[in-house]
């Protein structure tokens, strides 16, 4: 283990007796510091997959996770949940955000492509650009290309659908877009991604080139208002700064590029990032979620906090947990502002309530503010309900206080039995924080149920208000097959 990272969760002293201890429970050291080290690596560097639609960027990125995950379909307006997959190659895991399998708004492709490369690629660490061989570069492509020169992003140029040596020579006429060597590829069949993936790891960084909120550290923190569309984050952003900054306007998706403010709000300084709707020249309703959907995982991977904004006017929506989801997998700090609760009548209210408890479970933990963006009602609330999740997000646990705390809930509470055997808990650790992760050493396989537990209890005991947290387990493997590895 080593003091790479920022998290020093563990001293001189403590890591010798830990590591001693972990002997003692029968595991490899090389081991236990390699899970330590994978907790603690902190957030995943980002690639952006982006090209013209029909290359085949889908079928790639399927390729790339090594599951069919992302939707693959010829027929326009296909739209997904999700459009960011996490993926392992060579040892090293990174995010990959897909912008394949939405065809091209009635008002041209240009348009449409840009759009998507440009959401992509302000969340991206890395590049790959994906153009079909047989085709060769078009002006979209071309398009594309001066986008990409314009980010400043390291490119990785994948040369798709060469199929066997005919094809080789389609790929060398890509040289023509400036963009380096292109990397022949078949993400159908898998040929060349292998080569393609270790210039990936090459353009990648080890880390996030970008520290939190893009500043260096010391520097404002970066607040991400996130939501559905016509929610309101562009309202409250004019709220807190006092002044109209951000176009507000009824029709859905009036912000076009995402607006980084400095605000003074609470005595401190907040980057506050307005990430409201999408594109006006978007019609296609598929198209515009789609957008959303891409605003808000860019918005969301330079966050620190992420503020999500819900309209109590209007029943918790599918789209609401999605856009929760994303932000709790991201690993961010979250307040929750449910938004127009000026507008609210005592029916409403009390339904209001009872929809927060069924739907809101899975974020039961983050601060919750009830405000109105139009009127600043409680907006005074707000920068205390960031600090405390910035501090629940920061939060450390001394190794040698969380043993003493899984001891008594192991002994209090033990893992049930499963096929006549008991795992339990030996010793755990907290790798890293901004989430707090932790990690876990059993004697067997812990149920997902019982994980779900041991994170109430962590809440309970030690806090971690507004914060996600991440617990990975290691389990303890018999002797005989060490002996066997050694």
């Amino acid at each position: 283990m080593n003091d790479q990272h920022d998290q020093g969760a563990l001293g001189d002293a403590e890591y010798a007796e830990f590591m001693e201890l972990a002997a003692e429970e029968g595991f490899d050291i090389e081991d236990v510091e390699g899970a330590i080290e994978a907790a603690a690596s902190g957030p995943l560097p980002v690639l952006a997959v982006v090209g013209r639609p029909n290359v085949g960027k889908s079928t790639l990125v399927n390729r790339i996770i090594g599951r069919r995950e992302a939707v693959v379909e010829d027929k326009p307006g296909v739209t997904r949940d999700r459009v960011t997959y996490e993926a392992e190659w060579a040892g090293r895991r990174f995010k990959v955000v897909d912008t394949g399998g939405w065809e091209q708004d009635v008002l041209g492709i240009d348009a449409s492509v840009a759009a998507q490369a440009e959401y992509a690629i302000e969340a991206a660490d890395a590049v790959v650009f994906v153009v079909d061989a047989k085709v060769g570069a078009t002006d979209t492509d071309e398009a594309v290309v001066r986008l990409l020169r314009k980010a400043n992003k390291p490119v990785v140029l994948c040369a798709n659908k060469v199929d066997g040596q005919s094809g080789e020579s389609d790929a060398a006429s890509l040289w023509s877009l400036g963009l380096g060597m292109p990397h022949p590829v078949s993400s159908l069949h898998g040929r060349g991604t292998g080569d393609m993936l270790d210039a990936v790891l090459e353009a990648l960084p080890e880390a996030p080139a970008q520290t939190f909120g893009g500043a260096a550290p010391g520097g404002p923190r970066r607040i991400a208002l996130i939501g559905r569309p016509n929610v309101g984050k562009s309202s409250l952003l004019n709220k807190v700064a006092k002044e109209d900054r951000v176009v507000v306007n009824e029709l859905a998706g009036t912000t076009r590029d995402p607006v980084d403010e400095l605000i003074q709000l609470g005595g401190i300084t907040w980057k506050f990032v307005d990430t409201a709707g999408i594109r006006k020249k978007v019609h296609l309703q598929q198209g515009a979620d789609y957008y959303a959907s891409l605003r808000t995982a860019a918005a969301v991977e330079k966050a620190e906090v992420a503020v999500i904004l819900i309209d109590t006017t209007e029943t918790i929506s599918v789209q609401d947990q999605r856009i929760i989801t994303m932000a709790v997998e991201a690993g961010r700090a979250i307040v929750i502002a449910y938004n127009k609760w000026d507008e609210l009548d005592e029916e409403r209210r009390y339904y209001l309530e009872r929809e927060i408890e069924t739907e809101m479970q899975q974020v039961a933990w983050a601060p919750r503010v009830n405000v109105s963006a139009l009127t600043g009602r409680h907006m005074e609330k707000l920068v205390p309900a960031i600090e405390t999740a910035l501090a629940g997000w920061e939060t450390r646990v001394p190794t040698g206080r969380l043993n003493a705390f899984l001891g008594e809930v192991v002994a209090a509470h033990p893992h049930p039995i499963r096929g006549g055997k008991q795992p339990r808990i030996l010793f755990g650790t907290q790798a890293g924080s901004k989430p707090p992760r932790f990690v876990l050493f059993a004697s067997g396989f812990l149920e997902h149920g019982y994980r779900r537990f041991i994170e109430r209890r962590l809440r309970e005991e030690f806090g971690f208000e507004g914060t996600p947290i991440h617990i990975s387990v290691r389990v303890r493997e018999k002797r005989g097959a060490q002996h066997k590895k050694k």
